[in-house]
C-alpha cells in the first residue's frame, strides 16, 4: 500500500471519479487527485459546472478524470470557487488558461484572491506558490441564482470560515443538492474566522432543507435525515473545541 501510495503522490496512478447522481460526480480530492486537493465537483448538466478546482498540483489527475466520465474539459462553461482557500483554487489560473472556463467567486473572497494573500488564501500551509488570480463574475450580496444550462443554480453567502464563503445547491429529480464545502472546518483565528457569522450561516443551510450535501473534505452524506445529522455533527464539533 506505501509502495502505490508514494506512485500516487507522484502522479503515477490516480483514482477515479466518484458518481453521486446521475448528473454530479466527484472529480477531484485528497484520496483520488492530489493530497492537497478538497473535494472538486462536476455537475453535469446541459452546460458543465464545476464546483472548486483543488490546489493545483493534482490537475491533470483531475482532468483525466473529467475524460473518463466521457466528458471534454473545454465544455466546462463555468466554475464556481466556494471561498479563498488554497486547497480550493489553487488549480483555477491553469484550468481557465487551458479551458477559457469563466470563474466566480463572491466579492468578499474575490479581494482576498485578487491580490493573492498568502495567509487567507493559507497557501503557506499547503506550501503552494499562490498567484493573484482574477476572477470573471463577482458574486455581491447575501444569495443568488445562476441560469447555467437552462437549469437554476444557487449561491447563498455562509461566511464564516472566511468572509466570502458560499454554498452552493441545486435541485436535480426532485432532490437538492447541496455544496457547502468547508462549513465542517475549524474556526481558526490564524485565517480571521467569524464564530458568530458562522452560526448564522449554518442556520441558513439547516433551513435549505437539503436531501444530499456534497462536503468539500468529509465526503457525501444522504437522505435528508442524515443531511440534518451532518449539519448537527458540525454545531457540536464547534462548540466541542470551543470555536463557538
Amino acid at each position: 500500500m506505501s509502495r502505490f501510495y508514494d506512485k500516487y503522490k507522484k502522479g503515477l496512478y490516480w483514482l477515479e471519479a466518484i458518481k453521486i447522481t446521475k448528473e454530479v460526480h466527484r472529480i477531484g480530492g485528497a484520496d483520488i487527485t492530489d493530497a492537497r486537493d478538497c473535494a472538486v465537483y462536476l455537475l453535469g448538466l446541459d452546460e458543465l459546472v464545476l464546483i472548486d478546482i483543488g490546489s493545483g498540483p493534482g490537475l491533470q489527475n483531475l482532468i483525466r478524470n473529467i475524460e473518463v466520465l466521457g466528458f471534454n474539459p473545454a465544455d466546462i462553461s463555468t466554475m464556481i470557487l466556494t471561498h479563498s482557500h488554497v486547497d480550493h483554487i489553487g488549480g483555477a489560473a491553469s484550468f481557465r488558461e487551458q479551458f477559457g472556463t469563466h470563474l466566480i467567486m463572491h466579492s468578499l473572497d474575490a479581494e482576498i484572491v485578487e491580490r493573492a494573500d498568502t495567509r487567507l488564501t493559507a497557501a503557506f500551509c499547503f506550501n503552494i506558490d499562490f498567484q493573484p488570480l482574477m476572477v470573471d463574475t463577482k458574486l455581491y450580496g447575501e444569495k443568488g441564482r445562476l441560469i447555467l444550462g437552462g437549469r437554476e443554480v444557487f449561491w447563498l453567502h455562509t461566511p464564516g470560515h472566511t468572509p466570502g464563503s458560499i454554498s452552493v445547491y441545486t435541485d436535480i429529480d426532485g432532490r437538492r443538492v447541496l455544496f457547502p464545502q468547508d462549513i465542517a472546518a475549524p474556526l481558526l483565528k490564524e485565517f480571521d474566522c467569524d464564530p458568530a457569522a458562522w452560526k448564522e450561516s449554518i442556520n441558513k443551510l439547516f433551513a435549505l432543507d437539503a436531501d444530499i450535501i456534497c462536503d468539500g473534505h468529509s465526503g457525501v452524506y444522504r437522505p435528508k435525515s442524515v443531511v440534518k445529522e451532518c449539519l448537527e455533527y458540525c454545531m457540536a464539533y464547534q462548540r466541542q473545541m470551543g470555536y463557538i
